[in-house]
């Protein structure tokens, strides 16, 4: 892949429906606060990516976090992480192919299923050509969400200086007609639940520098970019937001971009986001992918999936991966047609705090791994963690905290739950691999 198609996955990669749609959700809860909520889980994964940053830099041989967790912590961590994130994204293609197969279906009058199955194959088809295909593909992708973003951004500005065709000045009066926390530090905190989960996929990046023209640059270049795409993308969306509109004006059933464009005058708003919104989704199909098959290679390589999943093309692409991944995903969405809603619930339900348990093995695979570095290893590693080990260890712990409030909020009790049944589920299994592999070499 080129550096230009790893600086828009690395802007892009996290920008999802959640974004277009879900944040209206937490602006709702908090008000302005919801700023706050950004800007806390933004630090958090701006912090992961600088140590996933240092640890690519400092074994660039390695190419993915399932190594670095073997390195850093051991192999039931490289094991553990890498099963996890495989199964998070593998629920994450079939939920997004679900929802762009019901977006595509409406719009043609086709049946869903056959949409989304139609959307799986152009896209593993894509993924299995080469990197190359992948990066562009999503280079487009990305480019359509950032450039919605700057869109609203831009048009918040002109509309509170009343810049635009029959607008008058209004200042922030949006943003300052109720209390910052209009709810307390509850919603807030909540809030930051949403961000840190809306976040995840920002990480995808780094895995791709590893296939990219110059490796070394890609990832400096995206572990940098981190902090001011954060801002610019998440944290500038909800201020946006809140400058058009007062939060008690954000719409409950549709998409608080739509009403802000509208607000700012934009003809045709809500079909725009709803053509948005299924870019993003697709997006976000696309990515996933591509996550999955790189991750199951790298379990492959390490002993921990079957050999043959190493098999690569002549073009380099792990295409088995690549198969097995997309039929993970095409099976999920399978079951969410032709099974019971409980068994996809339960899929979904099941994956949701995974983010939040890869961040903490990251975070503490990094202290690890910084403890087997030289001095000199150390000073000539053009990124670094700040403030090691504290830093690191106190985003570890501000991961557990995010995931134990989830296990006090009614709403997310069952995800954080299931979430960590499945950590224990896998946990167990590696303690059976090991257990063979010992009998065998006895």
């Amino acid at each position: 892949m080129k550096n230009r198609h790893v600086t828009l996955l690395a802007i892009g990669g996290c920008i999802g429906a959640s974004l277009f749609v879900g944040i209206g959700e937490v602006v709702r809860a908090a008000g302005a606060g919801a700023i706050l909520s950004y800007v806390l889980g933004g630090a958090i994964v701006f912090f992961v990516m600088r140590m996933l940053g240092e640890m690519a830099l400092a074994r660039p041989g390695l190419g993915s976090f399932v190594d670095y967790a073997k390195e850093g912590l051991g192999a039931w961590a490289g094991f553990s992480v890498g099963w996890m994130y495989w199964y998070f994204f593998i629920g994450v293609i079939a939920f997004e192919a679900v929802v762009a197969g019901q977006i595509v279906g409406a719009w043609v009058g086709a049946p869903s299923w056959l949409c989304s199955l139609v959307i799986m194959i152009v896209f593993v088809g894509l993924n299995l050509y080469s990197a190359r295909t992948f990066g562009e593909s999503e280079f487009l992708l990305a480019s359509v969400k950032i450039g919605t973003i700057v869109v609203l951004v831009g048009g918040a500005l002109l509309f509170i200086f009343g810049l635009l065709p029959g607008a008058h000045f209004v200042g922030v009066t949006n943003l300052t007609h109720a209390p910052f926390l209009v709810g307390g530090f509850g919603p807030v905190v909540q809030g930051l639940v949403t961000a840190v989960l809306s976040y995840f996929g920002t990480e995808i990046a780094v895995i791709a520098a590893a296939e990219s023209e110059n490796p070394g640059r890609s990832v400096i270049r995206t572990t940098r970019m981190a902090a001011w795409r954060i801002i610019l993308f998440f944290v500038g969306s909800v201020v946006a937001l809140l400058l058009v509109l007062p939060f008690p004006e954000i719409p409950p059933d549709s998409s608080p971009f739509a009403a802000a464009f509208a607000k700012i005058g934009i003809p045709y708003s809500a079909e725009i986001v709803d053509v948005v919104v299924l870019v993003a989704v697709l997006s976000i199909v696309n990515s996933s992918i591509y996550a999955c098959s790189r991750t199951l290679f790298r379990l492959s390589a390490n002993g921990w999936a079957p050999a043959a999943v190493t098999r690569r093309n002549r073009r380099g692409v792990p295409w088995r991966a690549v198969l097995l991944s997309g039929i993970g995903g095409v099976l999920g969405a399978a079951i969410n047609f032709f099974a019971s809603e409980k068994a996809f619930a339960f899929i979904l339900d099941s994956a949701g705090a995974v983010a939040l348990i890869v961040y903490t093995f990251i975070c503490l695979s990094q202290v690890g791994m910084r403890k087997r570095l030289t001095a000199d290893e150390v000073a000539r590693l053009p990124v670094r963690m700040w403030a090691h080990p504290w830093l690191g260890l106190l985003c570890a712990l501000a991961l557990i905290g995010t995931d134990i409030i989830m296990l006090v909020y009614p709403d997310t009790r069952l995800q954080a739950g299931l979430s960590l049944l499945a950590l224990g589920v896998v946990l167990g299994a590696y303690g059976i691999v090991a257990s063979v592999r010992r009998r065998a070499h006895a």
